[in-house]
């Protein structure tokens, strides 16, 4: 399960093109391709660019004309896909930041 705390980190290993306001995704290692329409799209520029996945959705929440529980879902959905195909890796959203000393 996905916890909102966390970010999601693109893998190396993926190849992300950008045609008009869909996307392809590659996985260079599995040689897999995947397709998002404009809403997947909206929804991975989001939460790649994100501190969390929590201010992604929230972001979404705002910019979707749509009923807070169905995005959570959809968006769960989504993400759950993309890790499981090797696409986006969950991370904590202290992994990877340099700390205040």
């Amino acid at each position: 399960m996905v916890s909102f705390a966390d970010r999601a980190e693109v893998l190396p290993h993926v190849l992300v093109r950008f045609l008009d306001k869909e996307s392809v995704l590659l996985n260079l290692e599995t040689e897999r391709y995947f397709g998002l329409d404009e809403t997947g799209t909206r929804m991975w520029q989001v939460v790649t660019t994100a501190p969390n996945i929590d201010a992604a959705y929230q972001e979404l929440q705002n910019e979707f004309d749509v009923e807070s529980e169905l995005l959570r879902l959809h968006f769960t959905e989504l993400l759950g896909r993309l890790v499981d195909n090797g696409l986006l890796q969950i991370q904590p959203a202290d992994v990877g930041t340099a700390s205040a000393v």
